[in-house]
């Protein structure tokens, strides 16, 4: 089993849309009317979206592969391209997915080990994420891998409000 990680350009747009419309809809559509998923969906990963989130320079994105094929794919951010207010001494994990096929390989502990690796590079104190209140596999994940939850926040799904629980690791 080969694992590689690597930084996304603007080249990776459209397989960056692929991943991210076919591991959000494996993750969340049993979950959420097809009303809201679409939604969504348009709405965080159109090309002209993730084109400039590609390039925000306080943004970062990584496509992990096992075996040469592309298995999921980690976003993190810094400074002002946080979604939510946490400081300069703060890195966000906005997203990590795994392609269900390729999920309890190891993953996601991978992409996480890399963000960290990125926090620590750029000396931040702490990292940390959103995760949907009802996502009870990747809450458990983080809690395991030393996340504790630090408070909340809403999210849209289409036009329903969600909950996000906001998870913290204190890196020193």
């Amino acid at each position: 089993m080969t694992i590689n990680i690597k930084k996304c350009t603007l080249k990776d747009l459209r397989k960056l849309q692929e991943i991210s419309y076919e591991t959000f809809n494996e993750t969340f559509k049993h979950q959420n009317s097809p009303e809201n998923m679409n939604a969504y969906l348009e709405r965080a990963f159109n090309l002209k979206q993730l084109e400039k989130e590609l390039s925000n320079v306080s943004s970062q994105f990584f496509f992990v592969y096992l075996n040469n094929e592309v298995a999921g794919y980690l976003k993190v951010n810094i400074n002002d391209a946080q979604s939510e207010e946490m400081g300069d001494e703060s890195l966000e994990i906005e997203r990590i997915y795994i392609k269900k096929k390729f999920q309890k390989h190891g993953l996601g502990k991978y992409l996480l080990n890399k963000a960290m690796e990125i926090a620590m590079e750029r000396n931040k104190k702490k990292i940390w994420l959103g995760v949907w209140e009802k996502n009870e596999n990747a809450i458990a994940f983080y809690k395991k891998m030393g996340f504790v939850q630090t408070g909340a926040h809403s999210f849209y799904m289409g036009d329903e409000e969600q909950m996000d629980y906001i998870m913290t690791k204190t890196l020193r």
